[in-house]
């Protein structure tokens, strides 16, 4: 077994006088195990942060097309209008320049 710690971490390991590996050191591998556990918590940690900010993102741009769709929809019913408006007023001076 502590050949197979050796490849993923040497400093797990003790060696005999020959340097060849002899053993596991356990009390190592508690820390370690600890320290990655830490990392591995603040970067779960981090990532939700992320994930809450993204999702605010979202939100805020539903929020922001919502708004856009509405200002869309106002400006077609203004456009619609002032096009009527014109074309009655186009009929108007053809039905004047028409009847003399």
């Amino acid at each position: 077994m502590a050949e197979q710690v050796e490849k993923v971490n040497p400093d797990l390991v003790a060696r005999d006088a020959d340097g060849k590996v002899y053993t596991v050191r356990y009390e190592a591998v508690n820390a370690m195990l600890l320290n990655e556990f830490l990392k591995e918590h603040r970067k779960n940690e981090e990532q939700e942060a992320t994930i809450t900010e993204l999702k605010s993102t979202v939100a805020q741009q539903q929020q922001d097309m919502k708004v856009f769709a509405a200002t869309l929809k106002q400006q077609a019913w203004e456009i619609q209008k002032v096009s009527a408006q014109l074309e009655a007023s186009r009929r108007a001076q053809q039905t004047v320049v028409s009847n003399p």
